[in-house]
């Protein structure tokens, strides 16, 4: 059985982008992956220092004191597939994701891809503007480590302010809902 690992990124646990990384991942449950979601509220990760260490030791960990990043890059490693989540923050991620994909892109690339052809989607939150930018954020980090993303019928985002508001968004939950059909497809077809 295949592993799925969702990261949410945002400062609050269980909001909106939760929500939409849930309703994702149960579609995933549904065709037989097995799924966790880690969320990064509460376990504030620093940004990389850019030391270096990652490239001289080859070790697949960063060097920085362990904020939790090297348990999140274990964990990268041993699924076959990626989400990420993030609320909009001024038409970006959030400075928790941002640091999540700086590091362990960084440690990946230093140990020779070690996230190359995992399938990787992004999940934006977003309470009016900017969502696109912070999907493409995320998105950037999937193609630099050579990973493969699923599409969807739109992009991946749901709309909603207070917490679960984005419950409401009816075209955003099926937005993730033919994500989780979508990326349980492409890894039964990389798998097969």
């Amino acid at each position: 059985m295949f592993k799925i690992t969702a990261f949410n990124g945002s400062a609050r646990r269980d909001g909106n982008t939760a929500i939409l990384l849930k309703t994702a991942l149960l579609e995933l449950e549904k065709s037989g992956f097995s799924t966790e979601l880690v969320q990064l509220a509460g376990k504030p990760l620093r940004g990389c220092s850019a030391c270096g260490g990652c490239f001289r030791n080859k070790d697949k960990k960063c060097v920085l004191p362990d904020d939790g990043l090297n348990g999140y890059l274990e964990k990268m490693s041993g699924s076959a597939g990626i989400l990420i989540g993030s609320p909009t923050y001024f038409a970006d991620v959030s400075s928790e994701t941002k640091a999540l994909i700086d590091r362990a892109g960084y440690v990946s690339l230093a140990n020779g891809g070690l996230l190359r052809r995992k399938a990787g989607a992004a999940v934006v939150a977003v309470r009016r503007g900017g969502a696109v930018h912070a999907f493409d954020t995320i998105n950037h980090f999937f193609t630099i480590s050579q990973m493969i993303i699923p599409g969807s019928n739109y992009w991946n985002m749901g709309v909603g302010r207070d917490i679960g508001e984005v419950e409401t968004d009816k075209e955003g939950l099926a937005t993730m809902k033919t994500l989780g059909e979508n990326m349980a497809w492409l890894l039964s077809k990389l798998h097969a």
